[in-house]
């Protein structure tokens, strides 16, 4: 029962993190710098909202509260989600997305390789079936790293910014509470400190091939566990809620 619970509350947490990301990626959709990062954007976005699909049916199966993936995406506040306060971060300027992008897509490629070893049989299948879609997101953010910091002095100056700005949400990626501690000792959940240590060393040699210069950590934001967000999630959710909050119940 206390398994169950626990896997529960991973269970929102993964499902927040790529819904959420996914929408603000989805903010892109016809206003990319250039076509092709139009579509790529939108695709990632997508990856992201079929994981999302993924974990929101297995969660309903398990609560067993006659829940759908709409209920879960459009019928909670933003209290109620426990995404990653990084992904909740605006879009800014094209710079500012391939940053969070990058610190998000490295940390979601580290975590669902090992995530493979669960001995839970749908995380399991998920990490394995998703790293497919995560290797091309970090390739695809990464490079644009290295693009733009090893680019012109302009370009190096506002893509280091980025990476300064939004330095200080990586650490609530990482953080755990007692219930995932506990699937972590089960063997449920990874270990998030492997899981960091790993990360650490992909962001360092990135940013060493783009000339970059790696932030020190100074205060770390965090909560998000406990469900507590930045404002920019509330104006997130009123627009992605819109439709149900407008017309409850509607249907295509």
């Amino acid at each position: 029962m206390e398994t169950s619970k626990n896997l529960i509350k991973l269970l929102y947490r993964l499902g927040d993190n790529t819904l959420i990301y996914g929408q603000r990626l989805a903010e892109w959709c016809s206003n990319g710098p250039t076509l092709e990062e139009d579509v790529a954007l939108t695709n990632i976005s997508l990856d992201n909202f079929g994981q999302t699909r993924a974990i929101y049916s297995h969660l309903a199966e398990i609560e067993n509260k006659g829940k759908t993936e709409d209920d879960y995406a459009f019928r909670r506040n933003e209290r109620q989600f426990y995404n990653a306060l990084i992904v909740e971060r605006p879009n800014g300027h094209f710079g500012d997305t391939i940053a969070r992008g990058f610190l998000f897509d490295a940390f979601q490629l580290h975590f669902y390789q090992e995530l493979t070893k669960s001995n839970n049989e749908f995380l399991a299948g998920l990490a394995a079936k998703s790293l497919k879609e995560v290797q091309y997101h970090v390739r695809h953010s990464g490079e644009w790293v290295v693009r733009l910091g090893d680019g012109t002095d302009e370009s190096k100056e506002k893509i280091q910014k980025s990476i300064n700005d939004m330095w200080e949400f990586t650490g609530d990626m990482f953080a755990t509470d007692s219930a995932i501690d506990k699937l972590t000792e089960e063997g449920v959940a990874p270990n998030y400190n492997l899981v960091k240590e790993k990360w650490t060393k992909t962001v360092e040699e990135v940013l060493y091939r783009a000339t970059l210069k790696k932030p020190e950590d100074c205060y770390m934001q965090k909560g998000s566990l406990s469900g507590l967000h930045s404002e920019f999630l509330g104006h997130l959710l009123g627009d992605m809620q819109y439709l149900q909050r407008a017309y409850p119940d509607s249907e295509w």
